[in-house]
């Protein structure tokens, strides 16, 4: 079938996107799902940081590359063998689980193999592609199609969300009763599942302990959220006075900046880093108690580095812990995370600091880069 989705040219486009134009908006030709895998209309989609890290070449993958890892739909077309009816809502998330391998073994704790290895190749679990379209006219890159040929696109983290409709495998998909609304849903497969996870599957903060949260993007805002929940006393951490002061209306009892934090020597038995940055992970450690555990979820650039006391890790008997989609289990965790929505003790829609089309995705991802937004949604 034909569609139209948000296709990445390039990595490492200088910003401003809106002047760079990395991404361009375009029609592609989808196959249809083959054994164990779903069409899915796409209803909403969030712009989050992993996107960003790709456009910015912090994260290389190859491309060209349909866009789009966190989002929500219906499913259209089950291929053979797929569980899933026509007519489901599904959350779809960004790390395929085989539930095979010796990773998918470990309840979350470690991503899986097959998954991570199809996300990396831009491809879907099964090994192929059910993206193409016709080559851009101009000069070819090397070793791409030449004008007019029919070029392959690259999925990213097995899902390509960015487009009117997707084929993806059920290991990408959670379903969701109708109730679920799409904006919730699709804030569900990648910052609710990191930042909540963060807290709930790798911090596992004791009752009555203090979190704190480094860094109050989309992933950091929902650690926050998840903790306010779950009844912990919150203290967030960021740069910007207005995510501080959202954090405040979302529960925080405290929300400061990093040298304030420092100055008044906060301290959290557990702290999530979020910023996906060296000084933030810094602050974090800075501001976890002893005998207290630092998770950190930001995806930095590869050849960042950051410092810290190693006596203070074993003095204070401290944990560092890093947590790759908050060690999710998402088939497990996002029923969970349904429930306290349900119960009104999980204000997901707080999050949404814009709604978007594809068109304005270049701008989207200056405001995502400037630290201003927290979820950009792409409705449909």
């Amino acid at each position: 079938m034909r569609i139209t989705g948000a296709v990445l040219e390039r990595c490492g486009a200088p910003a401003p996107y809106v002047e760079s134009r990395p991404v361009t908006v375009g029609t592609l030709e989808l196959g249809p799902p083959e054994a164990g895998e779903v069409l899915v209309r796409i209803e909403a989609a969030g712009l989050c940081h992993s996107d960003l890290s790709v456009v910015d070449g912090n994260r290389v993958r190859p491309v060209p590359m349909l866009l789009g890892h966190e989002a929500a739909g219906i499913v259209e077309v089950a291929g053979p063998g797929a569980r899933l009816a026509v007519g489901q809502r599904v959350v779809m998330t960004f790390l395929p689980r085989c539930g095979q391998c010796a990773e998918c073994a470990t309840d979350g704790r470690l991503p899986c193999s097959v998954g991570s290895a199809a996300n990396g190749a831009g491809t879907l679990v099964g090994g192929g592609r059910r993206l193409s379209r016709a080559a851009p006219s101009g000069a070819a890159p090397s070793g791409a199609a030449p004008s007019g040929e029919v070029q392959d696109v690259h999925h990213h983290l097995g899902v390509s969300a960015f487009a009117s409709h997707a084929v993806v495998s059920e290991t990408s998909v959670v379903p969701v009763d109708d109730d679920v609304p799409p904006d919730i849903a699709a804030l569900l497969g990648c910052a609710v599942l990191t930042g909540g996870g963060a807290v709930v599957n790798a911090g596992r903060p004791a009752p009555g302990d203090r979190v704190a949260v480094v860094g109050l993007g989309g992933v950091g805002m929902a650690a926050l959220l998840v903790a306010v929940a779950l009844g912990h006393e919150v203290i967030g951490v960021d740069a910007v006075p207005a995510k501080l002061e959202l954090a405040r209306e979302l529960g925080a009892a405290t929300a400061v900046g990093p040298q304030e934090a420092a100055e008044q020597g906060l301290r959290a038995p557990v702290v999530v880093e979020a910023a996906g940055s060296a000084r933030a992970f810094e602050t974090a450690y800075g501001i976890t108690a002893p005998g207290g555990t630092t998770v950190t979820v930001g995806l930095p650039h590869p050849d960042a580095r950051a410092s810290i006391s190693p006596l203070s890790l074993t003095a204070e008997a401290r944990t560092v812990v890093g947590s790759y989609l908050g060690s999710a289990v998402p088939s497990r965790d996002i029923p969970r995370y349904v429930e306290l929505w349900r119960a009104g003790r999980l204000p997901l829609d707080r999050l949404v600091s814009d709604r978007i089309t594809l068109d304005d995705l270049p701008a989207a991802l200056d405001r995502l880069a400037s630290g201003a937004a927290l979820r950009q949604l792409v409705t449909f």
